[in-house]
């Protein structure tokens, strides 16, 4: 015999784990700590790996981590459901990962020829442990742009927006992380 269930044994309301996106964003909103810690365990390694990328630092970017998820659950009520939540966080996260090393940016700006040319990086396959130790190395203001664009995907005018810098600034500071990296890498290359 199979035993039936009645509604009394069924949970009116799903664990956080089992919920959608969309409930588990609801859930957040009514400031569930359950559903704030999934949504946290969800998306924390990928938004730390942004973080770190960006600030190549272990603790800054732990702190740039958590600080970008207090914004994001202190700012959720905003959240439009125009994009995915997790291209909505990014935002948020990488933001706060920039404001951390704004406070300590070393911007050199060039002519904007300069920036305009092309790093040859040749066609050997590079070890990735040691590519990310070699971006981990660069000045704070040559990785941030770096990883902004080329790992992140974000435009030049979206760089210079988001660090308040000028769109020239930005392809200055690309084209010396990539000729430093060029350096760094002269064995892999």
């Amino acid at each position: 015999m199979i035993p039936t269930l009645s509604r009394s044994t069924i949970s009116p309301n799903p664990t956080p784990a089992r919920m959608t996106e969309a409930e588990l964003i609801e859930a957040c909103r009514r400031q569930d700590r359950r559903a704030q810690k999934e949504l946290y365990d969800r998306y924390s390694r990928a938004m730390y790996t942004a973080c770190y990328r960006i600030c190549g630092d272990f603790d800054l970017a732990n702190d740039a981590l958590q600080e970008g998820f207090l914004k994001v659950f202190q700012k959720l009520h905003t959240f439009r459901g125009e994009s995915t939540i997790g291209a909505w966080m990014k935002v948020v996260i990488v933001r706060t990962a920039l404001n951390r090393l704004r406070r300590q940016p070393q911007y050199d700006e060039l002519p904007l020829n300069y920036a305009d040319e092309e790093v040859d990086w040749g066609h050997t396959a590079l070890d990735v442990e040691y590519l990310e130790q070699a971006i981990r190395r660069l000045p704070d203001g040559y990785r941030a742009v770096f990883v902004l664009i080329e790992v992140e995907g974000y435009k030049h005018q979206e760089v210079a927006d988001l660090l308040g810098i000028t769109v020239g600034t930005s392809k200055s500071q690309l084209f010396y992380a990539k000729k430093k990296l060029r350096e760094y890498l002269k064995a892999y290359v």
